[in-house]
């Protein structure tokens, strides 16, 4: 089978030279044997490249490139590079795909470090944030520096960097998509996490459509759960249900049972 072709006419001798192509091939490959010849293809003036099979049962379809080369005026024909490469039906890896993509949640474990990127779109400078490299020159706080600081504070805005619309909302749906309304409990509960006892309130900008759940019993048990979401574990639930009692034994007393 040739391989693949290119424009171009190839060199007669360097086309001629299957013999030393595959001796070539033969020694790279040992110990295992090298298959057929599959062709040839020209990759220059005077450059050509020879296809053997290749017969190791750990590269199945892959092939042994042999390309072959000659000088100007020369009568005599060298091995330039001998390498395998994979044929039309080859198993190859995947590509490649950066660890930043390949990054799953909960990936993370005791000890490694997951350093947020200055560009990322889920952040956005706080309030007291400082220019990248730029120096205080007066240490002492201002009256009216520290009151900024002190608002900045209470308001959980006092961090160099805080969550950006993009991050808030990126957040509220996971929260929403896994303790949502929308899921088989919350649609069988008898009434939602907001009128429950167990909810803890949350601060910032969420606090109207989500809070933390604080029932061991519940499946959210610490987790981040929709107002609207529900369990069977809800504070006021009505009652339990109570195991219905079977009905009483039928008795036939106008029949008789055969002996």
């Amino acid at each position: 089978m040739p391989g693949p072709t290119r424009s171009g006419t190839p060199d007669r001798l360097c086309a001629e030279a299957v013999d030393l192509a595959r001796d070539a091939a033969a020694q790279a490959a040992r110990p295992q044997p090298i298959g057929e010849y599959l062709g040839l293809v020209a990759e220059g003036d005077r450059l050509v490249t020879h296809f053997f099979g290749s017969r190791d049962p750990g590269y199945p379809d892959w092939r042994w490139a042999v390309t072959v080369a000659r000088a100007a005026r020369a009568r005599y024909v060298t091995v330039d590079e001998v390498a395998l490469t994979p044929g039309p039906e080859a198993l190859l890896a995947p590509d490649w795909v950066p660890w930043s993509e390949r990054l799953r949640p909960g990936d993370l474990g005791p000890g490694d470090l997951l350093p947020a990127e200055q560009d990322d779109v889920r952040l956005e400078p706080g309030v007291l944030a400082e220019a990248p490299g730029e120096e205080v020159e007066d240490e002492e706080p201002t009256a009216g520096r520290g009151a900024v600081a002190d608002v900045a504070n209470e308001l959980g805005l006092g961090r160099r960097r805080v969550l950006s619309w993009v991050g808030v909302q990126e957040a509220a749906d996971r929260w929403e998509e896994r303790f949502g309304p929308e899921t088989p409990m919350a649609q069988a509960a008898p009434a939602n996490c907001e009128s429950c006892g167990f909810l803890l309130p949350m601060a910032g900008s969420l606090r109207q459509a989500f809070g933390v759940c604080a029932n061991e019993y519940a499946p959210a048990d610490g987790q981040v759960v929709s107002l609207s979401y529900g369990c069977g574990a809800h504070s006021e639930a009505a009652e339990v249900l109570k195991p219905q009692r079977p009905a009483p034994p039928v008795i036939d007393h106008l029949g008789a049972d055969p002996l």
